[in-house]
Parts: C-alpha cells; sequence; structure tokens
C-alpha cells in the first residue's frame, strides 16, 4: 500500500497519498433509471454505471457518448494508488477535504481498492497543486 496510515485508537487515517492523473477525459451521464446498461459506456478505458431508484449515472470516457445523451464532460481522473483496506479512516476526506476548502468541484467514485476522484480539467493543475500543498504525490 501506498498510503503512509498513522493509527489513532482502533482506526486508522490517511496523512499522505499518491495519486495519478489519468490520461483522456470523461463525462458523467444521467439516463433513466429504467434504461439498460448501455453498450457504450461500457466500451473501453475506466467506466463505472450506478443504478438507483431514480437514475442510471454512467462515468465513461467522453468521447464514448453519443450526442444527446444529458452528460456533463470535462472531467479528468485522478486515482488514489491503493488498494485501501476497508478499515482505513479519511482517505477520501483527506483528499476531498483540502479540494473543497480550494474551492475545486469534484465528483467521487470508489471501487473495492481505491477511489477516483474527478475534477474538472481546467482545475486539474490548481487541484494537483493542492493536494501537494498537503503532502499528496501527484504523479
Amino acid at each position: 500500500m501506498r498510503a503512509e496510515l498513522s493509527r489513532t485508537g482502533e482506526r486508522e487515517q490517511a496523512r499522505s497519498l499518491e495519486l495519478k492523473k489519468l490520461d483522456g477525459r470523461v463525462a458523467v451521464c444521467r439516463l433513466d433509471p429504467a434504461s439498460g446498461v448501455p453498450g457504450w459506456a461500457t466500451g473501453s478505458g475506466l467506466f463505472s454505471v450506478t443504478r438507483t431508484p431514480d437514475e442510471l449515472s454512467v462515468v465513461c470516457p467522453e468521447e464514448n457518448v453519443p450526442a444527446g445523451v444529458k452528460h456533463e464532460g470535462g472531467w479528468r481522473v485522478l486515482r488514489l494508488e491503493g488498494p485501501f483496506p476497508f478499515s482505513a479512516v479519511g482517505v477520501l476526506a483527506s483528499v476531498a477535504a483540502p479540494l473543497a476548502e480550494a474551492g475545486v468541484s469534484i465528483f467521487a467514485l470508489s471501487t473495492y481498492d481505491t477511489d477516483y476522484v474527478l475534477v474538472r480539467e481546467e482545475v486539474l493543475d490548481h487541484a494537483a497543486s493542492v493536494l501537494r500543498e498537503r503532502g499528496h504525490e501527484v504523479l
């Protein structure tokens, strides 16, 4: 594991993380909750599909999104280099909090092993700078 973790009682807390900028832009899409998972969403690269009673949300490479699909494009991805144990506390917060304080909006995704933080492409360099100031390594 690349994160440095410190123990506080029975909890582990993240102090310094390694994040990697992934290539390419992604889009966050909203589809009708009754929609099937579209093939264009799962074609290549990073993708995530989440269904709730209210929506089907898709994150995928921006170039995969067909015209007419409701989406927000222009996101870049920062991958937190894990894996992180489920007992680790504050991993995502150690990235989200400084970005929020700097006025940087995020969209977060989590997987079994790690977290992904999406930031708008136009603030990617600023976000990386903010995270470095907090002791994180951004590659």
